[in-house]
């Protein structure tokens, strides 16, 4: 049984076009992380954790990752699905192996991001026909080390899902899972930047690019990313010395 490793995020602000928004809500969780005694002095208790929730590809893995690199803090990564085995207790095991190593990292500091977390969260049913008592047990080991009987002051737990209404009620009570910030889909500026992001490191042409963002409305992050590599592709297999602009 093992628990992924933490790593030092490269990722910052800079990399998430967009959702200036849900930035402004991560300044202050980002401020904890770096200097947590200026909150101390005021008998603040920072939000113990942070569900980031939208449609899917909006960018709420990245950007978990820009957090943890502009606090610079260790990150420890793992989806909901890591956690669901088919025997009792393995997975309330891994999410307790999973905390002690993020209280034991050197720097006392870190954040924990769980990706998918309905895969472990979702709404406990009463009577016999509830969920398997594997999912409970590793959703009750969840809530009990986000709870007040452990002190991971210095942790911040963040999560994605993609349907914040399916999750068990416990989660998202004040102590645990206190803070619900939207990932949405990129604006017409937003989308102008994520085509000049990916078309970064690529030979484009004399490419329209506002006239691109504003035909990809509705496009997720993860689609415009796919729509330029496609468009890599083609120029590739046409031979073409660039990406062209084609109406």
């Amino acid at each position: 049984l093992s628990v992924e490793s933490a790593e030092n995020s490269n990722y910052s602000f800079k990399d998430v076009a967009g959702n200036e928004e849900a930035k402004e809500s991560m300044k202050d969780i980002i401020d904890f992380l770096k200097s947590p005694e200026k909150f101390t002095a005021y008998g603040a208790r920072m939000p113990r954790g942070v569900i980031l929730y939208g449609k899917p590809g909006t960018g709420k893995t990245l950007m978990a990752k820009a957090v943890a690199g502009e606090a610079k803090v260790p990150f420890y990564a793992m989806s909901g699905s890591d956690f669901v085995q088919v025997y009792v207790g393995v997975g309330a095991s891994r999410i307790r192996q999973l905390f002690k190593k993020a209280r034991n990292n050197k720097k006392g500091k870190c954040i924990i991001f769980i990706d998918e977390i309905d895969a472990i969260g979702k709404k406990r049913e009463n009577g016999a026909a509830s969920g398997s008592d594997e999912r409970d047990q590793t959703l009750n080991a969840l809530l009990t080390e986000m709870s007040g009987f452990n002190e991971n002051n210095n942790i911040v737990v963040m999560a994605a899902t993609n349907r914040l209404d399916t999750l068990d009620p416990a989660l998202l009570r004040p102590g645990r899972f206190d803070r619900h910030i939207e990932i949405t889909l990129p604006d017409i500026c937003a989308r102008e930047k994520i085509i000049n992001l990916h078309l970064k490191n690529k030979p484009a042409g004399d490419i329209d690019i506002h006239t691109w963002s504003e035909k990809t409305a509705y496009f997720s992050g993860a689609k415009i990313e796919s729509l330029i590599n496609e468009a890599a592709i083609i120029a590739c297999k046409e031979n073409s010395p660039k990406i062209e602009d084609i109406h």
